[in-house]
């Protein structure tokens, strides 16, 4: 009797860890990881290009429009058991350098609180064309003769032996 009742306790003690275990999260880390050196080190007005690159690593983004302005971008994510990922931080380096000397001008460290949620139109465009039926797609090349040779020796454009 006493063993009964000790193994269905550790059984059931079994089973509550394991639904524990199944709700912890999942975190992954994406983008750039500061190992050495952090990107907010970096010292303007002696700190270059080279340098940057040298300590930092290339960059994860350089601005579309104007090459001087590099990104480091790294986020970290968690997932709980089936739901959607949430992001937990998100850190945005962007450094500037001087065109002329390539020297660094600023350093501006953005967060997830500078970020803003920008709601975009989930709607689809229609396309026009018609939708065929299973048997339409079974029975469509029924009759056109695709699988008899053709004699189309005489019809510019066409090479000898060449069945299209």
């Amino acid at each position: 009797m006493f063993r009964r009742s000790t193994f269905a306790a550790l059984a059931i003690a079994t089973i509550g860890l394991g639904a524990l275990g199944a709700c912890t999260p999942i975190t992954s880390y994406s983008g750039f990881q500061a190992i050495d050196s952090d990107p907010k080190d970096v010292k303007i007005g002696t700190d270059t290009k080279s340098t940057v690159r040298a300590r930092l690593g290339s960059p994860s983004v350089q601005s579309t429009f104007d090459p001087n302005v590099w990104f480091y971008v790294n986020q970290i994510k968690q997932r709980v058991a089936f739901r959607k990922p949430t992001v937990v931080n998100r850190n945005v380096t962007a450094i500037v350098f001087n065109k002329d000397s390539e020297l660094v001008e600023t350093v501006n460290v953005y967060t997830l609180k500078d970020g803003k949620v920008i709601a975009y139109n989930t709607h689809e465009t229609p396309t026009r064309g018609r939708e065929m039926t299973v048997l339409e797609q079974l029975l469509g090349s029924v009759g056109r003769g695709g699988l008899l040779p053709q004699d189309d020796q005489g019809v510019p454009g066409n090479r000898p032996g060449d069945r299209r």
